[in-house]
């Protein structure tokens, strides 16, 4: 991706929040220059990469595959703390996240208003296949089930809960609108807890075409 769109992006996330009246912390405004000399007292912030993060999968068009979030607060399996986290993104029309389970992670998937989401389900096996059984989750605490491979709507004000090995991929519903969508998680490890069915990558390479307006979790190791 090009940092140039990846600061359009956030311009544009930056207005879609403000629509839905949802705040980030007041550090989401801090450009490159206000992180200089900060870690010591950002460590928190740094290691468990909260922040601005935006992909496109490795795959080079990010409205068709794309994802933007901002991770508000997270542990870290490593150094302990803690034990929970949350996420808040942006899903438009048609934008896929394609299909990928947690080994460790369990989730909320949240709709918070907008559009409609449209989460397809399959269970995986320890091979990371995809199994051909009945998919058995929970809506709002509601146990439900659906065949391998079907689709869930969650209209604004739903949840599902994703446990470990339940694939998934998701995109706004055609003709509802871009979706404001939360995550409240177990601690959140990017870097190791994703397995991507179609071998897609979890963070984008970035080309330099002009500064960054904020810094992304992935730009923290070049720039902290």
């Amino acid at each position: 991706m090009r940092r140039s769109e990846i600061n359009s992006i956030i311009q544009e996330a930056k207005v879609f929040l403000q629509e839905r009246r949802f705040l980030l912390p007041a550090w989401s405004e801090w450009s490159p220059a206000d992180w200089k000399g900060r870690y010591d007292t950002c460590r928190e912030i740094v290691d468990n990469m909260l922040g601005w993060d935006i992909t496109d999968f490795g795959l080079g068009n990010f409205n068709t595959s794309g994802l933007f979030l901002f991770t508000i607060r997270n542990g870290n399996i490593a150094t302990g703390g803690k034990a929970y986290a949350e996420k808040i993104m942006i899903v438009r029309e048609n934008q896929e996240t394609p299909m990928h389970f947690h080994w460790n992670k369990t989730e909320d998937i949240i709709n918070r208003g907008g559009g409609n989401l449209a989460i397809e389900l399959y269970m995986a096996d320890k091979q990371e296949k995809l199994s051909d059984k009945p998919v058995w989750f929970k809506i709002d605490g509601v146990t439900r089930t659906c065949e391998a491979g079907g689709t869930v709507i969650l209209k604004p004000g739903d949840s599902i809960c994703l446990e470990p090995y339940m694939s998934h991929r998701f995109y706004g519903e055609p003709g509802h609108g871009t979706v404001l969508v939360g995550e409240v998680s177990s601690v959140n490890d990017d870097t190791t807890d994703n397995c991507f069915l179609s071998g897609v990558g979890r963070f984008p390479a970035i080309e330099e075409d002009e500064p960054p307006v904020h810094l992304l979790v992935s730009d923290y190791p070049k720039y902290l």
